[in-house]
């Protein structure tokens, strides 16, 4: 499909520099929190600017997938944040846009495993595609044509897959990184691909009211909280290896990792009419993700940002970490004014960052700092859409579920009918080359402790 980039030309408002007053920032971008027109304007302006590097509706590109160096994963978390985009402001631009890239990456089983990505896609990445879809079931995102697999059938295939992958050969469960054994990181236990396994279950328990989903998000919230990843005082962790049995875990912390969390916490809170349990972890989470907050209200990524050292990935984190602290607010809203502090103080902040680049107005990552820090991509630009319009929640429904508004038609038994793996059997059984390494997304820090004084950098 052939589409001239003309879906929206945003107009250059402000003046370069800072002007702080109130919730009034005076920029490239200009943002007034007072004001539902000021957001969406700005919202709409970084979602073009987003969108300009998906290249999917133009002849000659792969349909569904962002150019190189970013991975397949990403992009389904681009979508998902489109669909949020068009719940907050109601602007159909892109709609088609982004229901043709995700129905593009159902693969041949309509599960979300495309058999060109075996080499890039683990449970983690196979899981921001099915919170796209999750997302349009519970916003009632325009259905897809009657031929194709529902949003929520989506979401349910991804779900099915991965309680099967439910490991217990080591660690007491929980589930790899890895889908396949041939990418590197199929020995280790990372906390997005098991807090994205929970926050799944939690909105599909929260959708259907089926309590075989909320069964498996407490199962696997239990068997994070009991391990090494999870600590007392809530600090989230990335991961640990299999082969010390997950006794030693990498302690970087990613806003996306208590983000994830949060946001099954308060699916839950929600499904159980306000559990006192539910609510305790809610409030704990909402603690422990403090450590993403070291310039008083606004969100940094603190284990790449300060440094300046975030791959091409981790630039969206925030993204996730604000879109789920928004929906927390809604769905569990005795959390509403701690977070709606924080959303809106990162919000300045990101406009602030929106002044760089050829245009004005590309986004940085350092949200705390006034001047543009010279950084810019897809990510940049999702993280700073996202907390942007995350100020329009109050404005907005709450999510529907099957029996209140809900119009995506389920599937309980899809991903079950065959194991898509097996249209991969060829790729399963060839040898194993140098070249199977697995193409990241997410470059994840591993270090031993010091007990073997080396680092792992593995990507998503």
């Amino acid at each position: 499909m052939v589409m001239i980039l003309s879906w929206l030309q945003p107009q250059l408002l402000g003046v370069l520099g800072i002007f702080l007053y109130n919730t009034h920032v005076a920029l490239a971008l200009d943002l007034d929190l007072g004001n539902t027109e000021s957001i969406k304007n700005a919202a709409s302006t970084v979602a073009y600017d987003m969108m300009s590097y998906y290249k999917g509706n133009e002849s000659g590109w792969p349909e569904g997938l962002l150019p190189e160096p970013y991975y397949w994963w990403e992009a389904g978390a681009m979508f998902g944040q489109m669909i949020e985009y068009w719940f907050y402001t109601g602007d159909t631009t892109y709609n088609t846009v982004v229901m043709n890239g995700l129905l593009a990456q159902v693969g041949p089983q309509n599960d979300f495993m495309p058999p060109n990505q075996t080499k890039t896609e683990g449970n983690d990445d196979q899981a921001f595609w099915a919170f796209a879809a999750m997302s349009a079931a519970e916003m009632n995102f325009p259905d897809p044509p009657a031929d194709q697999p529902s949003w929520l059938s989506l979401a349910q295939a991804v779900f099915n897959l991965q309680a099967a992958r439910w490991d217990t050969s080591l660690c007491g469960g929980g589930l790899r990184w890895q889908i396949f054994a041939f990418n590197k990181g199929y020995d280790y236990k990372n906390t997005i691909s098991n807090g994205g396994f929970f926050q799944l279950a939690a909105r599909l328990a929260r959708y259907t009211g089926n309590d075989t989903y909320s069964d498996w998000a407490i199962k696997s919230w239990d068997w994070l909280q009991n391990s090494v990843v999870f600590t007392d005082d809530y600090q989230i962790y990335d991961g640990a290896q299999m082969a010390n049995n997950c006794t030693i875990p990498s302690k970087y912390q990613w806003t996306y990792n208590v983000g994830t969390m949060l946001m099954g916490a308060a699916n839950m809170y929600n499904y159980t009419n306000g559990d006192a349990i539910w609510r305790n972890r809610v409030i704990k989470l909402l603690q422990g993700a403090g450590i993403f907050f070291p310039q008083g209200n606004i969100m940094s990524e603190v284990a790449c940002e300060p440094t300046q050292s975030c791959n091409n990935d981790q630039p969206s984190f925030k993204a996730y970490l604000s879109r789920w602290m928004a929906a927390t607010a809604q769905i569990a809203p005795f959390t509403e004014a701690q977070i709606m502090a924080k959303l809106r103080a990162s919000a300045i902040g990101a406009a602030a960052q929106c002044s760089g680049g050829s245009n004005g107005r590309t986004c940085g990552r350092r949200w705390y700092q006034q001047a543009w820090d010279g950084k810019s991509g897809p990510g940049e630009q999702m993280s700073a859409l996202s907390v942007i319009q995350a100020n329009l929640i109050q404005k907005v429904k709450p999510p529907v579920t099957q029996d209140k508004g809900g119009t995506s038609k389920g599937d309980p038994t899809a991903g079950t009918h065959g194991d898509s793996t097996n249209v991969l059997e060829p790729l399963l059984t060839r040898k194993i080359t140098m070249g199977d390494r697995a193409g990241a997304g997410i470059l994840t820090a591993l270090v031993l402790s010091g007990l073997l004084g080396t680092m792992w950098w593995i990507c998503f």
